[in-house]
C-alpha cells in the first residue's frame, strides 16, 4: 500500500502505455474459461466488516483473508471467513465473528460457526490451516490485531481455543499473512507469523492529499520482525524468532508462501513487506535462515523499484521443473512474475510474459495460479479493488470498486487477458481482499472464493466445459507431518510434466490447496506420480487412470481412488 509514497515517473508512464495497448487487443469472444458467480445460490450470508471508525485506522485497508479447508473430512472443501472486530470508536450492536460454512455440495452451505466454536471477535487479517498436532485433523491458525488465535480441531465437528496451552497468542500486534511448515523436517509442523506495522492507537497517523482525509502510508510507521515458533512435538510451541535468524530483519509483511524454490529438499520462506524490499528466507535445512531476496532477484522488481507487495502464489507456470513466482501489488505498480532460474536467481518476466500491463492500473490483492481450463499450464486470477473509499474524491482516474482479472496461460510463457470473456463472474465488481481456489463441487475444476471488503463474498463456479482431463491428489504422511505439507509431488503424463507442492498459508492471507490439482489437456492416463516427501522419502506410483481423486499414503505404492 504505496499510494502516499510515489509519484507519477516516466517509467510509469511508459507503463500506462503497455495498459493502454494491453486493452486495445480484444480476447476472443469464445474462451475456454468460463466462471459464474453463485453467490446468491449458496446460502452463504456472511458479510465482511473492516471495524470501520472514520477515524482511518491503517489495519481497516488490509482486512482479510480467507481459508478453504475440508474441516470435517466430508471429502468437500468447507470456506471460513475472517472478520474485522470494531475498532476504537466504533460503535457496534453485535460484535463481527470470523464465520465457518459447512460444504453440504452442489454449491450449498450452511453456517456452523457457533457449532464448531470458531466465531473469534478478534480483528482477524491472515489464517493458515494445517494438522499441527498430527492427529489426522485440520486446525487452524488466526493471525489478528491483538492476540492471535490457535483453534485445534477436535475431530466431531468443532473446535477448542487452545492458544494459551500451545504458547502462540503472539502478543498485540498488527498480523498478516500465517504459514504451516515443517522446517527442521522433524515430522511435526511449526509456524511463521506476519506481521504488518508497529502500531498503537497513540502512534495513528492520517494521510492527506488535496484536502481530503486518507489513510497514513505503513511507512509512517515503524516496521516490525516476523515469528518463528518451533513445534515441540507435545502441543506447544517454541517461540525461536532470533536463533533462526528471522527476527534480524523488519519489514512491513503482507501475504507470503513458504516453498522449496531451490529444489534442495527444505521448506523456504517468501514473505511480501508493504513498501519495502520483499524477503527470501534461505533454510538451510535445519531451521536456521539466511534473507537472500536481494541476491536472488526477488527483493525488488525490474526497475529497482520496492513496490506496495500484497500477495504471492508459486506454481512451475512454465513447466521446466523450478517452482515461479506471481506477486500483486499496488495501483500504478505492475503485478510482478518472477520466473525461477534453476533456484539461483528469478527474473522479472512481466512484460514479456503479458501479465504486467494489464495489472498495472488497480490494486491488485488475492491471487492464484490455478489450471481452470485443465490444459494443463496454470492461469492467473487476480482479486483487485482500491484500499480508500475515498479515493474518487481526490482521483478521477481511480474506483474503489474494481473487477478482477483472469490471465490464460497460453502455453508459451504468455498469459492473455480473457476477464471480459470468461462468464458473469468476471464482471462482479467490488473491493476485493483475500481469494481461495478449490474444487467446490467436486467435478473436477477449481472454482474461487474471494472475500470482498465491507460486503458480501463472491463465489465463482467453474462451468468451463472442454475435453480436458485431470487428476487430484491428496497426500497422507506417516513418517511425515499428516498432509504432507511441504511435500513435492510431480505428475508425467505423456510429454507433459507437471509439479505441485503442499503449502499451508498463501496469497493474500489465506489458506487453500490442501489438494494437489493437475489439469491434463488430453492425457487419459498418468504414466508416473512422484511424490517426494520433506523428510526425504520419496514414492513412485505407476499407470494412474485420469479423471479422478486419488490418496497417495507414504511408504504404499498402492493409491486410493475417492
Amino acid at each position: 500500500m504505496v499510494g502516499p509514497i510515489f509519484s507519477l515517473s516516466n517509467r510509469h508512464l511508459v507503463a500506462i502505455v503497455l495498459v493502454v495497448s494491453c486493452m486495445s487487443i480484444c480476447p476472443g469472444a469464445d474462451e475456454a474459461i468460463v466462471l459464474r458467480d453463485v453467490t446468491k445460490e449458496t446460502g452463504i450470508t456472511f458479510i465482511h466488516t473492516d471495524g470501520s471508525t472514520g477515524k482511518f485506522y491503517i489495519m481497516e485497508t488490509v482486512s482479510a483473508g480467507l481459508a478453504l479447508f475440508d474441516y470435517d473430512r466430508d471429502g468437500d472443501v468447507d470456506i471460513y471467513f475472517l472478520n474485522g472486530a470494531a475498532l476504537r470508536g466504533a460503535k457496534v450492536d453485535t460484535p463481527a465473528k470470523n464465520a465457518l460454512y459447512r460444504n453440504d455440495g452442489s454449491f450449498k452451505f450452511t453456517d456452523v460457526t457457533a457449532g464448531a466454536g470458531v466465531g473469534d471477535t478478534g480483528f482477524a487479517l491472515g489464517v493458515a490451516v494445517a494438522d499441527y498436532d498430527n492427529d489426522g485433523n485440520l486446525d487452524m491458525y488466526v493471525n489478528n490485531y491483538g492476540p492471535n488465535v490457535m483453534y485445534r480441531n477436535n475431530g466431531d465437528g468443532t473446535f477448542t481455543d487452545v492458544t494459551a496451552q500451545t504458547g502462540v497468542a503472539n502478543g498485540n500486534k498488527v498480523g498478516a499473512a500465517a504459514h504451516f511448515l515443517d522446517m527442521d523436517k522433524d515430522a511435526d509442523l511449526d509456524l511463521f507469523v506476519a506481521n504488518y506495522v508497529d502500531f498503537t492507537y497513540d502512534k495513528h497517523q492520517l494521510g492527506s492529499v488535496s484536502g481530503v482525509t486518507r489513510y497514513a502510508s505503513p511507512l509512517d510507521y515503524p516496521p516490525t520482525a516476523n515469528n518463528l515458533y518451533r513445534n515441540n512435538g507435545d502441543g506447544t510451541f517454541t517461540d525461536v524468532s532470533v536463533e533462526s535468524g528471522i527476527a534480524d530483519h523488519k519489514g512491513w509483511g503482507m501475504g507470503g508462501i513458504c516453498a522449496d524454490y531451490d529444489n534442495d529438499g527444505d521448506t523456504d520462506v517468501h514473505i511480501l513487506n508493504d513498501a519495502y524490499a520483499d524477503f527470501l528466507f534461505q533454510n538451510d535445512g535445519t531451521g536456521k535462515f539466511e534473507e537472500v531476496a536481494l541476491m536472488a532477484g526477488l527483493a525488488y522488481n525490474i526497475q529497482g523499484d520496492r513496490l506496495g507487495s500484497m500477495a504471492v502464489d508459486c506454481v512451475d507456470y512454465d513447466n521446466d521443473g523450478w517452482l515461479d513466482f506471481f506477486q500483486t501489488s499496488y495501483n500504478t505498480q505492475m503485478a510482478v512474475l518472477y520466473r525461477n532460474i534453476e533456484g539461483r536467481m528469478f527474473e522479472d518476466v512481466s512484460i514479456a510474459s503479458g501479465t504486467g500491463g494489464v495489472t498495472y492500473a488497480p490494486v491488485t490483492w488475492g491471487t492464484g495460479f490455478v489450471d481452470f481450463d485443465n490444459d494443463g499450464d496454470r492461469d492467473i486470477f487476480v482479486a483487485c479493488g482500491h484500499l480508500e473509499d475515498t479515493i474518487e474524491l481526490y482521483s478521477s482516474l481511480e474506483t474503489y470498486f474494481q473487477e478482477n482479472i483472469l490471465l490464460m496461460n497460453t502455453g508459451d510463457g504468455k498469459f492473455k487477458d480473457v476477464s471480459k470473456s470468461s462468464g458473469d463472474g468476471m464482471k462482479v465488481k467490488l473491493s476485493s481482499r483475500g481469494a481461495g481456489f478449490d474444487d467446490l463441487d467436486n467435478d473436477g475444476d477449481v472454482d474461487i472464493v474471494i472475500l470482498n471488503s465491507r460486503r458480501e463474498p463472491t463465489i465463482l463456479r467453474n462451468d468451463s466445459r472442454n475435453a480436458s482431463h485431470w487428476l487430484q491428489i491428496r497426500l497422507r504422511g506417516v513418517k511425515t507431518n499428516r498432509d504432507g505439507v511441504g511435500a513435492r509431488v510431480k505428475v508425467v503424463a505423456g510429454d507433459l510434466a507437471q509439479i505441485s507442492e503442499v503449502h499451508s498459508g498463501r496469497s493474500y492471507q489465506s489458506h487453500y490447496g490442501m489438494r494437489q490439482y493437475f489439469g491434463l489437456g488430453d492425457k487419459k492416463k498418468v504414466d508416473r506420480i512422484e511424490v517426494r516427501w520433506i523428510g526425504g522419502g520419496v514414492d513412485v506410483i505407476e499407470n494412474i487412470d485420469a479423471d479422478q481423486f486419488v490418496t497417495i499414503t507414504e511408504g504404499s505404492s498402492e493409491i486410493r481412488r475417492k
